[in-house]
């Protein structure tokens, strides 16, 4: 389901209340800064299609001797997006170092108590990916060294996000059943 874009997680920040542009940029930078990289021009351009789109609404609110700020708003079906969005699960290594994080992120805020679910379900879908490669690879002629060799560079780094995400597991206490 996902295009990969830091919009759910502009989302994500105004589930929690709500913000103007310059505020939720700056937010998204300090917290997810080093996950996905987001100009202050990219934040507006995004915030602009999500109004755009109903998932946020705005309104004006004057200010003495300032200009006027827009307040910025997550709508009910921006909130069912970014709730949808939020039990999906990244397939390849860029979505989960981006989606993963972000959603990891936003549960620990808003729920904790969901972050083992979340967990186990990135756990399943890297391990089902991992088995989908190994078949892959299983099946390719040698003489494809091309195709081999891709397939292996993808199948090791999710091999490599499994060992990253036993680190996480650690780190939040996640149970042990959320990996097995």
């Amino acid at each position: 389901m996902s295009n990969i874009s830091p919009e759910f997680a502009l989302l994500g920040f105004l589930v929690s209340s709500p913000s103007h542009g310059y505020d939720l940029h700056q937010k998204f930078q300090a917290e997810l800064g080093n996950v996905w990289r987001l100009s202050q021009s990219q934040a507006y351009t995004i915030l602009r299609r999500l109004e755009a789109r109903g998932d946020i609404s705005s309104r004006l609110v004057e200010q003495d001797k300032l200009p006027a700020r827009q307040i910025l708003r997550i709508t009910k079906a921006g909130k069912d997006r970014f709730e949808e969005w939020l039990h999906g699960t990244g397939r390849n290594a860029r979505s989960i170092r981006l989606e993963f994080l972000a959603r990891l992120y936003f549960t620990r805020q808003n729920n904790p108590n969901q972050t083992a679910r979340i967990y186990a379900n990135q756990w399943a879908a890297i391990h089902t990916s991992i088995e989908h490669l190994e078949n892959m690879l299983r099946h390719i002629p040698p003489d494809q060294t091309y195709n081999c060799l891709s397939l292996d560079l993808r199948l090791r780094q999710l091999q490599t996000i499994q060992e990253w995400m036993r680190d996480i597991k650690a780190q939040f206490n996640i149970p042990d059943e959320a990996s097995a």
